[in-house]
């Protein structure tokens, strides 16, 4: 199963110079976009399933102009 949470600490280490809310933004969209797929597959990743209807095939990266600044997303790609 992916995981769903992510420490305070551990995100502002990763993005200790950049914007904190583009940081958060960045975070909570990724974690969206795993579950998406998740949920589309069947199973999480690295997970094994009778009920699988496709496999990831790794990431593609994209940027998401915002208000708040631009993000960089990696959006899973599947098979």
């Amino acid at each position: 199963m992916t995981k769903t949470n992510m420490d305070f600490s551990e995100l502002m280490a990763k993005h200790e110079q950049g914007d904190l809310l583009c940081s958060i933004s960045e975070a909570v969209l990724q974690m969206i976009m795993e579950a998406d797929v998740d949920g589309l597959i069947g199973a999480g990743r690295h997970e094994h399933s009778g009920e699988r209807t496709t496999w990831r095939n790794g990431y593609r990266d994209r940027s998401l102009d915002t208000r708040s600044g631009t993000l960089n997303l990696h959006v899973p790609r599947l098979r």
